[in-house]
């Protein structure tokens, strides 16, 4: 075989320096961007640029690939910048990378735009049309690509609730003035950039909890609630982060609490290791999510819940604590007890029953452990 010579080795050797270069630039500012977001749009428009000049020069730098697909670059905050469909897991198939770019390209997209139906549309129908083969393997690509969806979603979230949240709780005043400056100014780069405020509403919190709870009920529409549950459950750092949110993002994440927790109630229904499974994450959900559920100010003009939803979601937080170990529904009972009393705004839910039988179960076993 012919050894290639020094002049085609060339291009190829400036190629990887300067992809190398790039992806440790990228890389050192991958925690910057929640905090700064000036910093955010330099690192988007360098990085746009050099894809501009490695696509515009392709005999050059790539002849043998296409160069938007040269490589990846990978964020905390911003997973849609990797340029593969399946990094949101959808494995190899083309179904699996069609439904995975659809719900990324949801998350990027302004509900203002008339395309944002029309992506979730199309993302709907063929989730569904998977759903009706009645194929394992197909119920298998819902089932990945959706879960990797809803943990993309829901880091995201975290990190606007987490961007927009108050530095110091002390101060709510500072806090209000803060979120006006911060609103004047990204209205004033949104008419700098002529995007009209799109960009804050691709990443608002709100927009976010909206496409959370819509992959929460497809899951659950698709047989595999149980995933959404489980990371929901786990999202102990967003519930007290949502403490502190607006109240019409604390009653969107009220409502996703809501639907999930009613899915709680049908799990664990087995024995051994999967019950004792689902036990611990019952606990995780209701330890994490019940504070809000007692501090959210439900809804000064319209409610999160109607009075027939709370008084069911009540009876589902009664059936689940009541299956709890006796020492872990001390635990979840105190908190409940902490944040229903200290919360003036509200009165739900009402857990006294729960709370009664507890002390009832705990005296019978102090007074049988005494004897």
């Amino acid at each position: 075989m012919e050894k290639p010579s020094a002049a085609a080795m060339a291009p190829q050797l400036l190629r990887n320096l300067i992809i190398s270069a790039l992806f440790f630039a990228d890389k050192a500012l991958l925690y910057l961007p929640v905090k700064w977001q000036l910093l955010d749009k330099l690192r988007f428009l360098l990085v746009s640029c050099f894809l501009f000049f490695l696509r515009s020069l392709p005999s050059v730098f790539c002849p043998d690939a296409d160069s938007s697909k040269a490589f990846k670059f990978s964020s905390k905050n911003h997973e849609s910048t990797d340029l593969s469909p399946t990094s949101a897991g959808g494995g190899d198939s083309g179904i699996a990378r069609a439904i995975s770019q659809l719900l990324s390209s949801m998350n990027e997209i302004p509900v203002s735009s008339r395309k944002y139906e029309v992506v979730r549309s199309l993302a709907e129908r063929l989730i569904d049309e998977n759903r009706g083969e009645n194929s394992a393997s197909l119920i298998d690509v819902n089932r990945r690509v959706l879960t990797a969806s809803f943990a993309r979603t829901l880091g995201r979230l975290e990190a606007a609730v987490e961007r927009d949240r108050p530095r110091d709780l002390g101060e709510p005043i500072r806090y209000g003035l803060n979120r006006v400056v911060r609103v004047a100014m990204r209205a004033v780069g949104d008419g700098l950039t002529g995007k009209g405020g799109e960009e804050a509403e691709q990443w608002s919190a709100e927009k976010l909890a909206a496409e959370v709870l819509w992959l929460s009920e497809k899951m659950v529409t698709c047989g595999f609630g149980e995933e959404a549950v489980e990371k929901w459950a786990s999202a102990s750092s967003l519930a007290r982060l949502a403490l502190w949110a607006e109240p019409r993002l604390q009653g969107s994440m009220v409502q996703i609490s809501a639907f999930l927790f009613k899915q709680v109630k049908e799990m664990g229904k087995g024995e051994g290791g999967e019950k004792d499974k689902w036990r611990l994450t019952k606990k995780k959900m209701l330890t994490s999510w019940l504070p809000l559920l007692c501090r959210a100010s439900n809804g000064a003009e319209k409610p999160f819940l109607r009075t027939v939803e709370q008084t069911k979601l009540e009876r589902v937080l009664e059936e689940t604590i009541s299956e709890l170990k006796i020492e872990d529904q001390e635990q979840v009972l105190s908190l409940w007890l902490h944040h229903f009393t200290h919360c003036s705004s509200s009165d739900w839910p009402n857990l006294h029953a729960s709370y009664a039988r507890w002390c009832s179960s705990s005296r019978k076993i102090f007074l049988f452990q005494s004897k």
